[in-house]
C-alpha cells in the first residue's frame, strides 16, 4: 500500500503543480521567490484563455475532438473486419500480411512528415481535417488490428459454425455473435487509438497551417514565445486537454482492464 501511494504521488505531482500554476498570475509564476500554492486564486484564467490573441482555442478544441473521434471510428471500421478475417481464415500470404501490419507500427508521423506533406499537397488535402483523420487512422490501424486479432482468435470457431448452421451470415456472426465476445479488446483498441489521436503533434504541426484547424497539442505552443511565455495559459490549456481523456478512462475503466488482462487467462 505504501509503495502504491508513493507511485501515485510521483505520477500525480506534475499534474498538481500544473493545476496550481493555471490559477496563478504570470507574475506569481515568474516570481524569484516561487511558491507551490498560489497566493491568490485566479480562476478567471480558465475564461480569459479562450479569447487570447495567440490562437482560437474554441476552434482548436473542436478540431481536436473531430479529428480524434472520426479517426477512431475509421480505425474501428477497417480494423474489425480485418482482424476477424485474419483470425478466422487461412489464406496465402496471411503471415506476411500480419508481419507488414506490425511493421507499420514502427513508423511514426514525425519521421514521415515531409513525405506526408507532399502527398497531401498532391491530393489537395493540405490544411484539412480529412488529412489528419487519414494520418491518425493510418498510424493507429496496426495496433487496433493486432489487439483485436488476438481476441477474435481466442473465440472458438465452433461458435461461428453453430451460428451459421442456424442461418446467420458472416456479417451477422461478426456483429451479433463475435463483437459481444471480444468487446474488451475493442474497448482497448478504442482507448489507445483515441488517446494517440488526441495527443498527436508532429504531423498536425506540418499539415495544418490555419490556426483554427490545428488541435490543442499544436495550439499549446502558441503561448510559448521567444522572449515571454504565458505559463498560466499553458497550464490551463493542458488541464483542459487532459479532462476528456480522464473522463474516457473513468467511463470504461473496467472493460479496459479486462481487455489488457484477458490474454493471461485465455
Amino acid at each position: 500500500m505504501l509503495a502504491g501511494v508513493v507511485v501515485l504521488l510521483v505520477f500525480i505531482l506534475p499534474y498538481t503543480i500544473m493545476f496550481f500554476g493555471s490559477v496563478k498570475t504570470k507574475a506569481q509564476i515568474r516570481s524569484v521567490d516561487p511558491t507551490y500554492f498560489p497566493t491568490e486564486w485566479h480562476w478567471e484564467n480558465y475564461l480569459t484563455m479562450w479569447s487570447t490573441p495567440e490562437t482560437p482555442l474554441v476552434q482548436n478544441l473542436i478540431s481536436t475532438i473531430v479529428i480524434s473521434v472520426f479517426a477512431t471510428l475509421l480505425v474501428l471500421a477497417v480494423a474489425m473486419p480485418a482482424a476477424y478475417y485474419t483470425a478466422r481464415f487461412r489464406f496465402p500470404g496471411r503471415m506476411v500480411f500480419l508481419f507488414l501490419v506490425i511493421v507499420t507500427q514502427m513508423l511514426q508521423p514525425a519521421v514521415l512528415t515531409s513525405g506526408l506533406f507532399r502527398q497531401f499537397v498532391g491530393l489537395g488535402l493540405v490544411d484539412t481535417w480529412a488529412a489528419m483523420i487519414l494520418i491518425n487512422a493510418a498510424f493507429n490501424l496496426s495496433f487496433a488490428v493486432w489487439i483485436m486479432h488476438s481476441f477474435f482468435a481466442g473465440v472458438p470457431k465452433e461458435i461461428d459454425e453453430a451460428a451459421q448452421i442456424d442461418g446467420a451470415g458472416r456479417l451477422t456472426v461478426l456483429f451479433r455473435i463475435q463483437l459481444p465476445l471480444v468487446w474488451p479488446g475493442i474497448v482497448t483498441a478504442i482507448v489507445f487509438t483515441f488517446v494517440a489521436c488526441w495527443n498527436e503533434f508532429a504531423a498536425s504541426l506540418v499539415i495544418l497551417s490555419t490556426a483554427g484547424n490545428q488541435p490543442l497539442s499544436v495550439a499549446l505552443t502558441k503561448f510559448v514565445g521567444q522572449y515571454e511565455t504565458s505559463w498560466h495559459y499553458v497550464f490551463g490549456v493542458s488541464v483542459v486537454a487532459i479532462i476528456p481523456v480522464v473522463v474516457l478512462f473513468m467511463l470504461i475503466e473496467k472493460r479496459l482492464v479486462g481487455g489488457l488482462t484477458a490474454g493471461s487467462v485465455k
